[in-house]
């Protein structure tokens, strides 16, 4: 029995020891982890040191220039490979045998893809980073471009160009967060506008290049100048650094064993997140947002009227004054004069004028902040109807081809500088992931209405006119003018009630 009792004791002993072991294991792990969560958040801490120079927003002028230009150039090839074509419209019609709006496809259908790509780029650069979006998704641009030159049939020739679009449209959507990586909010306008402008600014080189590639080669000079217009871009873009964020942490952590700040989302949780962003919460705050419709609805309709004006411009030109393919292509630089200026516009008031009420009048931008971003767009929206009307007036034999060119001066720099405050009121208004929703719908109309105008455009300008067809797009845009002075006015309380405002 004593034998027995002491081997039960030993046993109890030895159990006792090995749960204390167990114990001091879980003790010590616990540590371990704290001491790694520990580090984690020094590793945040330090990641957001103003001498830290692995945050891209302490890079150097020059190297956030030299990101910036790249991302802006790759949007330009994108935008101006949709236009691009049009010169090449009589040629297709002739060689496929299709009516001319037939022959505008191309066209449309390569600006409706551009509302596609994006809802495919967003799970990529969320969780992959902004640079393997640009060199993934160039390349396939160009090889559906080149597809689209070599194209032997109508039908391939607009499954080509759809295709390419939507491999081209992630560059638009991820340069903006370039954007953001780079820059505090503050400080976005001047930056974020030579990316902004690249919409409105390739559309009109696009006929200028293809109008020299339709009249003096085949139309397929027209897709393999494309081509050449984005290598280039991208070549520019090869050597730049990733710049977004939570990758840049998360790698950091990885090198130093140490558990990732943010943890990565599942694929699967990570498309649901980015589809919401990007499709779900949009369609949403486009019909239960004032500030989103307003602004969607103003800005679809005047980037539909720069894509309506690829067909107004050779029906005026070509059948007014009798010029060449390569001539009317050229007087699309009018309209790339005012989108320059509309930029250099915006610039000018961000930094005289806003960045001025920032650093001397903190209360009314706590109160009234949104608000200040609306002043170029106030602006702006005065020449929209300016530039039509001017144009409806002018665009006949009696006068002067050169003073309809001029028309598109004062409308590009309103479209252009509407366009550029509507996106930073409403990131102001909505902060960065509700605000990305906001221009995700306003995207999604933009660029799905501008697929339609060019279709219809030949026809109402034979319908009613050069001059009543121009005064009609006029009057439209007549009356959305107080959009912009409407919201400066009553913008804070529409701000108040709305449960995205931030």
């Amino acid at each position: 029995m004593a034998s027995k009792h002491s081997a039960d004791i030993k046993l109890q002993v030895r159990e006792t020891d090995a749960s204390e072991e167990r114990c001091d294991q879980t003790n010590a792990s616990t540590d371990d982890w704290d001491a790694s969560d520990n580090k984690t958040n020094a590793l945040i801490d330090d990641w957001d040191a103003p001498d830290n120079q692995e945050n891209p927003r302490n890079w150097s002028a020059l190297k956030k220039a030299r990101h910036i230009i790249p991302v802006a150039l790759l949007c330009l090839s994108v935008t101006a490979g949709s236009s691009m074509i049009t010169p090449g419209a009589f040629a297709i019609e002739y060689k496929f045998h299709v009516s001319h709006t037939a022959a505008l496809l191309p066209l449309s259908l390569f600006v409706l893809g551009l509302a596609i790509g994006p809802m495919l780029a967003a799970p990529i650069s969320e969780t992959r980073g902004r640079g393997i979006v640009y060199k993934v998704s160039m390349p396939l641009y160009m090889l559906f471009i080149l597809g689209a030159g070599f194209s032997n049939s109508f039908a391939g020739l607009l499954v080509c160009r759809t295709l390419a679009a939507i491999a081209g449209a992630p560059c638009l959507a991820v340069g903006a967060g370039t954007v953001a990586d780079l820059f505090e909010p503050k400080k976005m306008a001047a930056p974020g506008t030579l990316v902004v402008m690249a919409p409105f600014l390739g559309p009109c080189l696009g006929p200028v290049i293809g109008g020299f590639s339709a009249t003096y080669t085949e139309y397929q000079w027209t897709q393999w100048s494309t081509i050449l217009l984005a290598l280039a871009a991208y070549i520019l873009v090869l050597p730049t650094q990733e710049t977004h964020r939570k990758v840049l942490l998360r790698r950091k952590a990885l090198r130093m064993n140490l558990p990732p700040p943010e943890p990565e989302l599942e694929p699967r949780e990570a498309i649901k997140l980015l589809l919401t962003i990007t499709l779900f919460r949009p369609i949403r705050m486009l019909v239960s947002e004032p500030i989103v419709l307003l602004y969607s609805i103003y800005n679809a309709f005047t980037f539909s009227v720069l894509f309506a004006f690829f067909e107004a411009y050779p029906f005026v030109f070509m059948g007014e004054y009798g010029f060449e393919i390569w001539q009317y292509g050229l007087t699309f630089l009018g309209i790339g004069v005012g989108v320059l200026l509309g930029a250099v516009g915006a610039i000018l008031v961000d930094l005289l004028v806003y960045q001025r009420i920032v650093r001397e009048d903190g209360e009314r931008i706590r109160n009234r902040g949104p608000e200040q971003r609306l002043y170029i767009g106030m602006i702006g929206d005065l020449c929209l109807p300016i530039g039509l009307i001017w144009f409806a007036l002018t665009a006949k034999q009696s006068i002067h081809w050169i003073v309809p060119v001029f028309a598109g001066v004062p409308f590009a720099f309103g479209n252009v500088t509407v366009f550029i405050s509507a996106a930073l009121y409403m990131l102001d208004v909505y902060g960065p992931l509700s605000g990305a929703s906001a221009m995700a719908a306003n995207g999604l109309l933009r660029y799905t209405m501008g697929a339609s105008f060019p279709l219809f455009t030949v026809q109402m300008y034979e319908a009613l006119g050069v001059k009543w067809a121009t005064l009609l797009l006029a009057f439209v845009c007549l009356l959305m003018v107080p959009i912009p002075w409407v919201l400066y006015k009553y913008g804070p309380g529409i701000r108040k009630k709305s449960p995205y405002s931030q």
